[in-house]
């Protein structure tokens, strides 16, 4: 009984990690919790706060363009 005994628990040991993973990796379950997740957590973008960040990028832009052009004056 010994032999299949250590048999038994080697294919238990190694068989519930590899079905473990081949379920987690299962396609559905990806969508299903971890992309509606991030979508509750990351929203996609709406066109006001787009133009805010579009409108700030510019600002920040001509700033640091009136920088560069003092500093190459003086």
């Amino acid at each position: 009984m010994g032999v299949k005994l250590e048999v038994f628990r080697m294919v238990l040991y190694l068989s519930f990690p590899v079905a473990m993973f081949w379920i987690s990796n299962q396609a559905e379950y990806f969508e299903e919790y971890v992309i509606k997740r991030k979508r509750e957590i990351y929203p996609p973008d709406d066109d006001h706060q787009r133009k805010e960040l579009e409108d700030f990028k510019e600002r920040m832009r001509k700033k640091h363009e009136e920088r560069l052009l003092r500093a190459a004056q003086q």
